[in-house]
């Protein structure tokens, strides 16, 4: 259920919900443009607890919300259940053309923290082209819970592993914080072209800086840079796992999250990661990953949460490979 109190024109906010700010809860609760959402909180339509509101204060567990009589009508749960239709048509949210797949069973539930690990394939969110994504099974496996679980972080289409996933909004903000104060650690595996020549573990430090090439964007990586040109600072920490003599195994550690980044990084250093062409590897036979696999991630409070990628047994390594001794690296370095 969604939380509706008997006034149908109200919403109770749910403890899972508490904490956002009140134009953040009214896009999740009813998916409309923030320009509609504001002119009916600036024109008083929104109220809380029976007074005004403002855009972004924050509404807690309890609260009464006070909605326009057409609010409900015109969001997209509402409609998916047989809601009655807006008398604002042009604001009308687009509707999936097509069901969806289910959402892959999660590795483990921690309270409101579900642990995945994503396929290869599967984007974390929709996008130009594409409804199908993580998060949209989810969305749709939720129907009208009060909070829909929402990805913390996101990986590649084509990378697959970890992937956290929040069910409450106070699990969401925790994290999201960690992620930006980089307190919260992650780890992938990554078959490169070529024999990696560096032993033991070292830093890379780099600026992106996202380009069009051919009509596609594309990171582009420099050696110095700066934030006022459009330039972002990328630093990982690199160890090899296996060395052969035409391919690497590496384990990757991300110290900043750029788009990209591992990709974008290790191609620069001309060892591209083996099946993605978007970035110099040779070419991608038909059925074969690309081989970037999100294989560990480490919580502030030293929860762990690992998965080994489903590649061929010979492209695996012999035992999960212990986690990089970051600050041993940044002495060495």
């Amino acid at each position: 259920m969604m939380g509706e109190a008997p006034d149908p024109n109200t919403v109770i906010v749910d403890p899972r919900e508490g904490g956002q700010k009140l134009l953040q809860f009214l896009q999740r609760r009813l998916d409309l443009p923030p320009s509609l959402l504001h002119r009916w909180i600036r024109t008083g339509q929104v109220r809380i607890n029976g007074g005004r509101a403002k855009p972004f204060g924050l509404v807690a567990a309890g609260d009464s919300v006070r909605l326009p009589p057409f609010a409900l009508g015109m969001s997209r749960r509402s409609k998916a259940t047989g809601g009655q239709a807006s008398p604002e048509q042009e604001h009308e949210p687009r509707q999936r053309t097509q069901a969806l797949p289910p959402a892959p069973r999660p590795l483990q539930k921690d309270g409101d923290l579900w642990v995945f690990c994503k396929p290869a394939g599967l984007p974390t969110h929709p996008g130009t082209g594409h409804e199908d994504s993580l998060s949209s099974r989810l969305a749709a496996r939720a129907g009208d819970a009060p909070f829909k679980p929402t990805p913390v972080h996101r990986l590649d289409k084509d990378t697959s592993g970890i992937l956290l996933v929040a069910a409450s909004f106070s699990v969401l903000r925790e994290l999201t914080t960690a992620l930006r104060e980089r307190r919260m650690k992650k780890e992938y595996l990554a078959w490169v072209e070529g024999r990696w020549p560096h032993t033991g573990v070292r830093l890379f430090r780099h600026w992106l800086r996202k380009e069009a090439d051919n009509g596609r964007e594309q990171m582009h990586v420099r050696q110095t840079g700066a934030p006022g040109n459009g330039e972002t600072e990328a630093l990982l920490l690199v160890r090899p796992v296996r060395v052969e003599d035409r391919r690497s195994l590496l384990l990757v550690r991300l110290l900043t999250g750029r788009t990209h980044q591992i990709r974008a990084q290790l191609s620069s250093l001309g060892h591209p990661i083996e099946g993605d062409v978007k970035y110099g590897a040779r070419g991608r036979a038909a059925g074969t990953p690309m081989y970037l696999h999100a294989m560990r991630v480490i919580l502030p409070d030293g929860r762990r949460f690992a998965c080994l990628p489903d590649w061929p047994a010979d492209r695996l390594p012999q035992a999960v490979p212990d986690e990089i001794d970051e600050a041993a690296a940044r002495q060495g370095n």
